[in-house]
């Protein structure tokens, strides 16, 4: 589904609080459970938009390591001439 790192980027971005733990279950990743976090919100100690950030953010780093994902190289057609062999 992911073939480097951007593609996660892009697949998190959108999503919300409620959205981001039900597309990340599957994965079984090393986050902290959902409760704990809620606690975190619920007792103050966390923004729900700075936890999702965080969140997010880990789970990039998870699902890099685990599948091996890099950074997409994109190079644009006004360099394509530097990998011009002669």
């Amino acid at each position: 589904m992911f073939e480097d790192i951007q593609d996660v980027e892009e697949w998190l971005a959108p999503l919300d609080y409620i959205a981001f733990w039900e597309a990340i279950a599957p994965y079984r990743l090393g986050l902290d459970d959902r409760e704990f976090c809620d606690g975190l919100i619920a007792g103050g100690k966390m923004t729900q938009e700075k936890l999702l950030d965080t969140l997010k953010a880990l789970t990039v780093m998870e699902l890099r390591i685990r599948l091996g994902l890099k950074v997409r190289v994109t190079v644009p057609p006004s360099a394509q001439y530097l990998m011009s062999v002669h």
